[in-house]
């Protein structure tokens, strides 16, 4: 065992303690809410190492108390909850955990994608109520997915994963993205356009992009009226990327016919949202990559990152290797 000192934020499958374990003493917050912002102001002080989530902001003041610390390992893709460039000036690696979830997400978005087209929360909540009395011949018809086109905002490993969804529904696929991916458009037959021509020709557009300065707000008013009376909008992404006020209106009027969410501007959503009262959105507690398998590997990758920066070593997913320096160089 190791002697470095580590803090975790929050309790992890038992074979990602272990790993954490090998690099020395382990300190874990056992309550499911996040740890309060004193609390990890004051364990950070002391520790080598930081294993946080999303719901942990590792900012420049948290920053100025680590005194010791070498990384701060993400269990997650993102790291938007990070100030990563403070980080590097302070030499401390930060890591995520990319890929272990791409496939677990993408499924989560086709599921959002189905529920709303077909209307199968709000199908549910009717026959729970009680409304069932009869079959009717347009009672809760919805939208048919098979062969619709499907508008990807984002074609990074997450987007590919649902274009590849897409092609077994014999979905018509643009894209928009920074990049072109010639390999896509040529086994997937997708065709990458500008976001504008996107929006005003899907019938589902999904968003899977990281949040930056750039992407933040990039789903407003504008967008939302560019797109088709009977679309849907999903996004599994992060929250910021879409202007929640103006989604809210575009659900109410009618510019949209619907959308499904599995992340928001705050998180949790309040009890008093609006989005809350629609019923034409269905929404999910930010469940994207949770699946058994999927989160008890990321919380591997998340430890070994972790060990690996603790004993000299280049971990596996380093989101600013600027700061490794000559660490572990001969």
């Amino acid at each position: 065992m190791g002697d470095a000192r580590i803090y975790v934020t929050r309790r992890l499958p038992e074979v990602a303690m272990r790993i954490l374990e090998q690099a020395g003493a382990v300190k874990v917050w056992t309550e499911d809410l996040p740890p309060p912002r004193e609390v990890l102001e004051a364990e950070i002080a002391e520790v080598e190492g930081l294993l946080c989530l999303l719901t942990d902001v590792v900012d420049e003041m948290l920053l100025c108390r680590a005194r010791k610390l070498k990384v701060v390992s993400n269990m997650a893709v993102g790291y938007d909850n990070i100030d990563v460039g403070a980080c590097t000036a302070r030499g401390i690696l930060v890591t995520n955990t990319p890929g272990v979830l791409t496939e677990t997400t993408a499924d989560l978005t086709f599921a959002l994608l189905l529920g709303v087209a077909r209307r199968i929360t709000e199908a549910e909540r009717f026959l729970r109520a009680g409304q069932w009395e009869t079959w009717s011949p347009m009672l809760l018809a919805g939208q048919d997915v098979y062969g619709a086109i499907i508008g990807i905002v984002g074609m990074g490993r997450i987007g590919q994963a649902v274009a590849r969804r897409a092609r077994g529904f014999d979905m018509q696929i643009l894209y928009a993205s920074r990049s072109a991916h010639p390999e896509v458009e040529r086994t997937l037959g997708a065709r990458r356009v500008q976001l504008e021509e996107l929006l005003r020709n899907s019938d589902f557009v999904t968003l899977h992009v990281p949040l930056t300065p750039e992407t933040r707000g990039l789903v407003g008013e504008r967008e939302l009226r560019l797109m088709k009376s009977t679309a849907i909008l999903i996004n599994t992404a992060r929250g910021p990327v879409v202007d929640e006020v103006a989604l809210v209106r575009a659900l109410r009027e009618g510019w949209i016919a619907g959308a499904g969410l599995d992340v928001y501007a705050q998180e949790p959503i309040a009890a008093d949202h609006p989005l809350l009262k629609l019923d034409n959105v269905v929404l999910l507690p930010h469940i994207g990559s949770a699946s058994v398998k999927t989160r008890t590997r990321m919380a591997v990758m998340a430890a070994e990152n972790l060990v690996a920066a603790l004993a000299g070593q280049l971990p596996h997913s380093v989101v600013n290797p600027e700061a490794w320096g000559d660490r572990g160089r001969p």
